[in-house]
């Protein structure tokens, strides 16, 4: 097939994982700081380019890394440097006209390849390198290690070059929320997670023990990922049984079913034209192609959505992505969900219509955020470098990458080939799409945004000053380090169905809420926040 030279495609990827030593062995301060993984992440891209070994010699990488012209960094959570990408470039020996950086978000590595392959098929960009590295493990040994060592890392004098900012940088939650405790990721997920249960009807143990099942496919995945942080199986008993290495967090969440920051991980993709990709004469094996991509935000603050067991962005840029790309669910081969949480891939998957309980597709391709590993902002990266790996082994087949910022708020999608979209640019006037959809094609590349079909959809009206009867919708209870339920934080209706949000600190009320069914129940909510469980 004749191929539009402005085509975007996928040359290399690369992913760099620096696991602790034995312990006692090594100096934190000598291990790598999280622009030293990026660099490595970019030089193990250029390699893969030409399917070298590593350190081996990569003549059509390293020409295309000679061309390129933006260089796109997910932000980094471990370090603040005023500009990553300069650091990067500087080191590669490269200049790009344009440095990027991210604002904070686990979409935003997904939404970066959809921007970016716009650009190219615009023309815009010819050669691209999106790349991005944490190093919360070395932050937090030396936190907790006696000598409190101090790290090298770099610190960029004030009036460095500025990067262009690439993302929605707006704050996640209301006061209102923040103030009964809804200020960290822990503390929200497991809203969603018991309202799932309830929607479905579930007992606590059987919900319990389908998650466990659920992330046991995961760690499994995990295992065979050469990049993953952790690659031990686990069975659902280890990842859901409370023990001394596998304390509760947040009901009904244990350690081992949530995102695990604590890793040194980096990853690179090297994005560019076709006409570059044969220009440097990279293989044709070595192509993966960004075939269509939507993004989409849900109601953005917790207190609008219409319920805590569903997403409709998610649903909205899933089927938009897959209409694009003229795929149906039921051509999908590997996918890999946003996985910080089991409730989000669980969420996802009904919304695009995957079981979530299928041995043979286990929704993921890395291992997930809790095995593989959650770098910061970056984890995205490493989806789609995996997804690269996979599609190459199976020729033909269509893959999805989902991305997810803040809580279940900000949603990107990514659909990936090996081959490009049959017949070239699609007419987009004949896709159905939600009504108002925004759409942008380019090169062979389509991306859409279904916000204003989002945005039409009900919300739910808060309420900050109710008092009085109340039912719970769902709540989240958080663990102290001694193993003892601390506070919950729950989402109620008042009788004229608007939402206000409460606190329990009871210690027989919280017991009640990890042992029975508390979404449902009645309440009585007091002036100062607190409600009391009937």
């Amino acid at each position: 097939m004749a191929l539009d030279p402005s085509t975007p495609v996928i040359v290399g990827v690369g992913q760099v994982t620096n696991r602790p030593g034995p312990e006692g062995t090594g100096s934190l301060a000598d291990r790598p700081e999280p622009v030293g993984l990026m660099v490595a992440a970019v030089r193990a891209a250029v390699e893969d380019c030409d399917g070298a070994s590593p350190g081996g010699a990569a003549p059509h990488g390293s020409k295309l890394l000679s061309r390129i012209q933006s260089l796109r960094v997910a932000n980094p959570l471990s370090w603040h440097y005023e500009n990553p990408g300069l650091l990067v470039a500087e080191s590669l020996g490269v200049e790009p006209a344009q440095l990027m950086v991210t604002t904070t978000g686990g979409n935003n590595p997904q939404s970066m390849v959809n921007a970016t392959a716009l650009a190219v098929g615009r023309g815009e960009v010819d050669v691209a390198v999106l790349v991005g590295a944490d190093c919360v493990y070395t932050q937090a040994a030396t936190r907790r290690h006696a000598d409190r060592p101090l790290l090298p890392w770099t610190v960029q004098p004030a009036g460095t070059l500025r990067p262009t900012v690439f993302g929605n940088d707006r704050r996640g939650t209301t006061e209102a929320e923040e103030e009964r405790g809804l200020d960290l990721p822990i503390h929200v997920f497991p809203l969603f997670e018991n309202a799932l249960r309830a929607e479905a009807g579930r007992s606590l143990p059987d919900h319990r023990n389908r998650i466990g099942a659920l992330w046991s496919r995961f760690s499994e995945v995990a295992a065979g990922n050469p990049h993953a942080w952790f690659r031990q199986a686990r069975t659902a008993e280890e990842i859901t049984e409370v023990g001394e290495a596998n304390r509760m967090i947040a009901y009904p969440y244990t350690k081992l079913l949530t995102a695990n920051m604590q890793v040194d991980q980096g990853a690179a993709v090297m994005l560019c034209s076709v006409a570059a990709a044969r220009a440097a004469g990279v293989p044709e094996d070595r192509w993966v192609f960004p075939l269509a991509g939507a993004d989409a935000d849900d109601h953005w603050f917790l207190s609008h959505r219409l319920d805590f067991h569903s997403s409709p962005a998610i649903r909205l840029a899933g089927s938009s992505a897959l209409a694009l790309a003229g795929t149906g669910i039921g051509e999908l081969g590997p996918v890999d969900l946003y996985s910080c949480f089991p409730s989000v891939v669980q969420i996802a998957a009904a919304e695009l219509g995957l079981p979530d309980d299928d041995p043979a597709r286990p929704l993921t391709v890395t291992g997930g955020l809790t095995f593989a590993g959650g770098p910061g902002n970056n984890y995205g990266t490493h989806a789609v470098a995996s997804m690269v790996g996979v599609l190459r082994s199976d020729p033909g087949a269509r893959g999805l990458v989902t991305g997810l910022g803040w809580y279940l708020t900000k949603h990107s999608v990514g659909v990936y080939g090996t081959e490009p979209a049959a017949g070239g640019p699609r007419d987009v006037g004949e896709v159905p799409l939600p009504e108002g959809t925004q759409v942008e094609e380019a090169g062979g590349f389509a991306w859409a945004n279904p916000q204003a079909a989002v945005g039409a959809l009900p919300q739910c009206a808060p309420d900050a000053d109710a008092s009085g009867e109340v039912t719970v919708e769902t709540y989240s209870v958080a663990y102290g380090r001694t193993g003892v339920p601390e506070r919950a934080v729950l989402a109620c209706r008042t009788p004229e169905g608007r939402r206000a949000w409460a606190n329990v600190t009871d210690d027989d009320q919280l017991a009640l809420l990890v042992t029975e069914e508390g979404c449902g129940r009645l309440g009585t909510l007091r002036g100062d926040g607190i409600v009391d469980l009937t």
